[in-house]
């Protein structure tokens, strides 16, 4: 075997159930605060990661079985450590199964024009979700509100506003129509939802825009949380 293809093994991710053992060892040997520990235990963290061993021996304790002094060790405070754990592993998947553009906000249309672009010219995976509202129309200012916490949960998704008139539409758009939300994705129309709140109750917020669409299957799985965001809600 070349040395190349020994290094690549090393350094990739393991698989099956003696792969996730030596992952989660090696995860929680890096993550230990070392320097708060006793020294007996210090010399055997030592001793399970000495950089002075040669590769093949790096690797033969990998795959060696989990002494008693080792899994008492590793077994000290290994909820929070798990979890820590599990997450990185999802943050991981998450990002190599993620592509796409990004996006901040809900991004304001001013003419057809515009309107036309945003739907044409957009990454094929991605979703765009347009408003058409009209100022004064009853549940648009609040639909406004609702796609802007949508926004920052959804940043795959393009969040789109343009007012009636604006759009060269208005006569197409009439009040009664209004809100309506039309969601596209790779320049097809995959939801067109006239006077959208009539969907919703008289009171609505992000949440209930949220599961209205999520019932049509139209936004993706969302972001997962930053595992600093996580850390500081434990602490918390």
């Amino acid at each position: 075997m070349s040395n190349k293809l020994i290094e690549l093994e090393e350094n990739a991710t393991h698989t099956g159930p003696k792969g996730v053992i030596n992952d989660w060892r090696r995860f929680k040997l890096e993550s230990m605060d070392r320097e708060n520990l006793p020294s007996a235990k210090k010399e055997l963290l030592r001793q399970m990661s000495s950089p002075n061993k040669s590769k093949d021996d790096s690797r033969a304790n990998l795959n060696r079985k989990m002494s008693v002094q080792e899994y008492e060790l590793l077994k000290e405070e290994d909820e929070g450590c798990l979890k820590k754990y599990r997450r990185q592993c999802m943050e991981e998947m998450h990002n190599k199964l993620s592509f796409g553009p990004k996006f901040e906000g809900v991004h304001d249309l001013d003419s057809g024009e515009a309107f036309l672009e945003v739907i044409e010219k957009e990454h094929h995976s991605t979703v765009v979700v347009v408003h058409i509202y009209k100022i004064g129309i009853k549940g648009c200012e609040q639909l406004n509100s609702c796609l802007d916490c949508l926004a920052t949960e959804y940043p795959t998704v393009k969040f789109c506003r343009i007012d009636a008139v604006a759009s060269g539409a208005a006569e197409r758009f009439s009040d009664e129509y209004l809100p309506t939300l039309l969601v596209y994705k790779a320049g097809e129309l995959l939801g067109n939802f006239l006077s959208c709140t009539q969907h919703l109750s008289e009171e609505f917020f992000a949440t209930d825009v949220e599961t209205f669409l999520n019932s049509y299957g139209l936004l993706p799985e969302k972001e997962l949380p930053k595992l600093e965001d996580e850390e500081e809600n434990d602490v918390e």
